[in-house]
């Protein structure tokens, strides 16, 4: 861990403890999801970026934000079969040093909502170092935590009983939410966010601290 990771760890544990007290509902929460070309953020390049955010509890659709990424880094032919993004769909996209300001300053808000947080984040991170952009000090709420922390309260996970679906689609299912297009940025951040919304009020979340 660099010194800079270090300084980054430090601020994001300062402002967790901050804003651990706020009511979510009053803050805005940026939903974030990536679509990569591999599963090493070190290597791996991101090719799709989506954002949605949550302002006083409900999705601002006309705010959000989507974008290619054109890239050096080459795709796995895994990742191509996952999401679909062909090397001529990136050709005349904007490249990281456009993106990935515009993914900042959504991040400054202070708070980060993704499903899987061990994916998405590191990409982050990677990308703003690669751009050398101070990452900002945000909270991550991840939505597959919140899914393990409804599950336990409820008894559908039990030393017996270990399953409860984790993915997206199938959680979404899962509380009667509709099927959407999977592997999509951000057709995938809307989902998240409708996900959380529904697992905030499942958990009686108040605070931001209910939801870290």
């Amino acid at each position: 861990m660099t010194l800079v990771d270090i300084r980054h760890a430090v601020r994001s544990l300062l402002h967790r403890f901050a804003i651990g007290r706020h009511d979510w509902r009053r803050r805005t929460l940026w939903v974030l999801d990536l679509e990569t070309g591999g599963l090493d953020p070190r290597t791996d390049p991101i090719l799709s970026v989506g954002m949605v955010p949550i302002r006083r509890g409900v999705i601002r659709l006309g705010e959000s934000y989507h974008s290619l990424l054109r890239s050096d880094r080459g795709m796995s032919e895994s990742s191509l079969k996952v999401h679909h993004i062909l090397p001529g769909d990136l050709a005349e996209a904007p490249g990281p040093e456009t993106v990935m300001p515009a993914v900042a300053r959504r991040l400054s808000a202070g708070v980060l909502i993704v499903h899987q947080r061990s994916m998405d984040v590191p990409f982050l991170h990677r990308a703003f170092r690669d751009q050398q952009i101070p990452i900002p000090a945000f909270a991550v709420i991840d939505t597959v935590q919140l899914l393990l922390r409804y599950a336990r309260r409820h008894g559908h996970v039990t030393p017996e009983r270990t399953h409860f679906p984790r993915g997206l689609a199938d959680a979404r299912a899962h509380f009667g939410l509709p099927p959407h297009r999977s592997h999509e940025a951000l057709s995938d951040a809307v989902a998240t966010a409708e996900l959380f919304l529904v697992l905030a009020h499942r958990l009686a979340a108040t605070r931001v601290s209910h939801l870290l």
